[in-house]
């Protein structure tokens, strides 16, 4: 049975409610992880001071319009933005058949694609496999770009530029990714590693 009237108002007013709470608190976590002051803020999204405080105090209901630029503001979905509780459980599950598999030009080297698609953009991590001698080269990723690979078995080799350092199971190699690079496997068995490649690391110089 629906909500007609005089309750079908108040229940919209309740949910707006509820996600203007939720909003202000949202806003207010992200504003701080940040370090942003409101001013900061304001400045950034275009959204005036005393509005920003009034949502994180939850005295005003914002357009949508006002809740985008913030949201462009803090780098973050609108729908992040808009969530209603972060205590609500989330377990998303892919089989192996919906995992993209790579494969390099000698055809010894492949990458599954494991990472996420709403992070790809800024965050991107990969099951490595390499045959004996399988290399995978690689062109530069965008400017400040970092890779860091974990080998979990067999012995890897990074090339980027003129320097190469080898990894075997259990340590960590973290390099530059934006300059062309190479893994290869050094070793006379199959290796394995786990591939993270940060896109939007701070600019090294």
């Amino acid at each position: 049975m629906g909500i007609e009237g005089r309750d079908k108002v108040k229940a919209l007013e309740a949910g707006a409610l509820a996600v203007s709470g939720q909003l202000g608190k949202t806003v207010q976590r992200l504003r701080k992880t940040y370090n942003l002051s409101l001013s900061e803020l304001s400045e950034q999204s275009g959204v005036a001071k005393s509005i920003i405080s009034q949502i994180e105090r939850n005295e005003t209901n914002p357009t949508l319009s006002t809740i985008w630029r913030l949201a462009q503001a803090l780098d973050v979905s609108i729908e992040r933005v808009l969530q209603v509780s972060e205590d609500e459980p989330f377990l998303e599950k892919s089989s192996k058949g919906d995992t993209p598999i790579l494969v390099s030009d000698d055809g010894k080297c492949r990458l599954s694609i494991i990472g996420w698609i709403k992070t790809v953009e800024w965050l991107q991590w990969y099951g490595f496999a390499a045959e004996p001698g399988g290399v995978l080269e690689s062109g530069p990723h965008q400017r400040g770009s970092v890779e860091c690979l974990s080998v979990t078995e067999g012995e890897l080799q990074v090339e980027v530029g003129e320097v190469t350092e080898v990894a075997r199971a259990g340590e960590t190699l973290r390099y530059r990714c934006d300059r062309p690079h190479s893994i290869r496997n050094v070793s006379q068995e199959p290796a394995a590693a786990m591939m993270v490649c940060i896109l939007k690391a701070a600019v090294m110089d």
